[in-house]
């Protein structure tokens, strides 16, 4: 694994792409959510373009010490596992509160 992932701590994030020239809403992260974690187990680069809609904290969590949490804390990586799911079935503008 190579590069980072970004905890919302505070505030809400729109997560972007370019779908056929057009650029669309993803879905809306808030506290809690995790962004970037999709490029972390693929090895690729980040897929989406994050915008603050709101004020935003966000935690950085390097690749390594995501991999070793996910290691020691099973809880975790199941509710990771779901919530990569949750965003294949998803597909396009999923809002959160």
């Amino acid at each position: 694994m190579h590069g980072e992932a970004y905890l919302v701590h505070e505030g809400r994030v729109e997560a972007r792409r370019s779908i056929d020239g057009t650029e669309r809403i993803l879905r809306v992260l808030a506290k809690g959510d995790l962004l970037g974690e999709v490029a972390l187990f693929s090895n690729a680069p980040h897929s989406v373009t994050a915008v603050a809609i709101e004020r935003v904290t966000l935690l950085v969590i390097s690749a390594e010490h995501l991999e070793r949490l996910v290691s020691q804390n099973p809880k975790l990586a199941v509710a990771l596992i779901r919530q990569l799911a949750q965003m294949a079935a998803a597909g396009p503008v999923s809002h959160r509160a």
